[in-house]
């Protein structure tokens, strides 16, 4: 049997960064990832020469990404990635702080009758952007040599530390979902529709109203995205580490400390980083070879504990081959683009419907009627949601050859929708008319002309996010802030907490392991669970 001084299951941005510090510690570690390559969430493909990125858009560096890269010596070139927000014909560009008066301005345009309440929404995410700067103001002290950086921790990092304390202690009053946030300020829910619609359902105030600062705080690397995942998996492989892909772990003996691949191959190891979802870690561990009573019933507990919790939001992605000039849309918005159609919001799209068709107990493929109603259904959802448009050759024009360009449209979608839609076997049509009609919502409005530019087209669900990542109904951000309990830290004064588990020896990271997660946040749990690693803190 093989032994390693630490496996690293799930080959994210999370394991590759346990990975990554593991092998700079000159710790033999090997990666499994079930995929054919490791990047989860963050991933860029090429179609006919144009580029797309399959996750994530933009990366924020939130005093966490570019410390941990320097860290380890890895050279990336990053263009600032320049968000622009778009309601019907109305764009605007955020160039600094100082957009957020535009911001202002450019919502009032929309809303004359609610100057008063906007001002006052506009004071909040104000008051928000000077938490953002205290908590990410500096480099994350995880990636820093302190003992080197002496002068840097008296001048910088003590200083700022009771700011952070001071600050925490105001964001942890900023908990309550965002859109009941809001309407403390106003009644008009198509504001608060314009504002919230965006974000996951249910997130914390603190959490959506920074958002308008971290926009601020988004870079892209030069060739994609997966440029960070590439040039990640170099440094592993070029310090010792192995990365196998195509390769699921389906059992974990926690006492006898080995793991058994879908090859049947058992690996032992002194330690373990679990990237992946937790769900999987703990119905894959075969209780009954257990002799540890106290480890069988934690087990049993954290089963119970995260056995009926949903996983957060996914998204429906439509990618768009088109034939048009780079210039065409550089005139009209950025490379990183956030726009709505119509304003008057997804409060005016009914849902009843939807509810009834959810919970139907029965299948009947055959039911026309019943298709056609998710179909208008999922229409007036589409026109009047919020589309997270990405551009990359915008932002990288080597990304598309001349006069074409790719678009990765993407908008929030319910998994259980897409899941029901799987079951009756409408599939296929239903993705084909999102397809569609999300080319018609753009030609008809910031985009005339695109739709007989389109010249390929195709789209991913939460069922293929589900099926490429394993992640619990697709969730691209953890777990859901509509569950009635969050089963991980969820306090950045405890996110050095959020690594541990009841298993000896194993450690958890990515992001299952803190919410709210994101790109940053799995990052730092990954280094996070290392440190534990080497100095033995388990």
């Amino acid at each position: 049997m093989t032994k390693y001084d630490a496996i690293v299951v799930g080959g994210g941005i999370a394991g590759l960064t346990a990975a990554a510090y593991l092998a700079k510690a000159g710790k033999s570690v090997i990666l499994f990832e079930k995929q054919s390559k490791v990047g989860g969430l963050v991933q860029t493909f090429q179609r006919d020469g144009i580029y797309f990125d399959g996750g994530l858009r933009s990366i924020e560096n939130s005093g966490i990404v570019f410390p941990m890269l320097k860290q380890l010596g890895i050279a990336i070139e990053f263009t600032k990635s320049n968000i622009s927000i778009g309601i019907a014909d109305s764009i605007l560009k955020l160039k600094g702080k100082e957009s957020v008066d535009e911001y202002e301005a450019f919502l009032i345009a929309q809303y004359p009758e609610n100057v008063e309440d906007i001002k006052s929404i506009i004071g909040e995410i104000k008051k928000i952007m000077v938490y953002m700067d205290v908590l990410y103001g500096i480099d994350n002290p995880a990636f820093l040599d302190m003992m080197e950086n002496k002068k840097y921790l008296f001048t910088v990092i003590l200083p700022w530390v009771f700011k952070f304390l001071f600050t925490i202690g105001k964001i942890k009053k900023l908990d309550e979902p965002v859109e009941e946030y809001l309407k403390r300020f106003t009644k008009n829910q198509s504001l608060i529709d314009i504002i919230a619609q965006h974000f996951f359902q249910k997130t914390p105030t603190s959490f959506a109203l920074s958002y308008f600062s971290l926009y601020l705080d988004y870079h892209y690397p030069k060739g994609g995205t997966a440029t960070l995942i590439e040039k990640m998996e170099q440094y592993i492989v070029n310090h010792g580490g192995i990365i196998k892909t195509n390769t699921s772990i389906v059992n974990i003996h926690p006492e006898e400390k080995y793991v058994i691949d879908n090859q049947q191959n058992k690996i032992s190891y002194d330690n373990l980083v679990w990237a992946g979802d937790l769900k999987y870690l703990y119905n894959n561990i075969n209780i009954e070879k257990l002799n540890d009573k106290k480890l069988v019933n934690s087990i049993t507990e954290k089963r119970a504990l995260l056995k009926d919790l949903k996983g957060g939001d996914s998204v429906f992605t439509v990618y768009l081959s088109v034939n048009e000039n780079k210039a065409y849309f550089d005139e009209i918005c950025t490379g990183h683009f956030f726009y709505t159609p119509d304003k008057n919001g997804l409060s005016c799209v009914p849902k009843s419907d939807m509810e009834a068709f959810i919970n139907m107990k029965t299948i009947d493929s055959d039911n026309v009627d019943l298709k056609n109603k998710v179909k208008k259904y999922l229409e007036d959802y589409f026109k009047l949601n919020t589309f997270e448009i990405a551009i990359p050759a915008l932002r990288d024009a080597n990304l598309a050859p001349e006069g074409k360009v790719g678009l990765v449209v993407s908008l929030l979608y319910d998994y259980t929708l897409a899941k029901k839609i799987e079951d009756f076997g409408w599939t296929t049509e239903i993705k084909e008319f999102l397809e569609k009609i999300t080319i018609e919502i753009l030609d008809k409005s910031i985009f005339p002309g695109i739709k007989n530019k389109v010249f390929a087209c195709f789209s991913s669900s939460p069922i293929t996010i589900e099926k490429l990542t394993g992640n619990t109904e697709g969730g691209i951000t953890g777990w859901a802030f509509t569950n009635p309990y969050i089963p991980v830290v969820n306090k950045m004064l405890q996110v050095a907490k959020s690594v541990d588990t009841p298993l000896p020896h194993i450690y958890q990271a990515g992001q299952w392991t803190y919410s709210p997660a994101g790109l940053p946040i799995s990052i730092l749990t990954g280094k996070l669970a290392v440190d534990k690693i080497l100095t033995n803190k388990k």
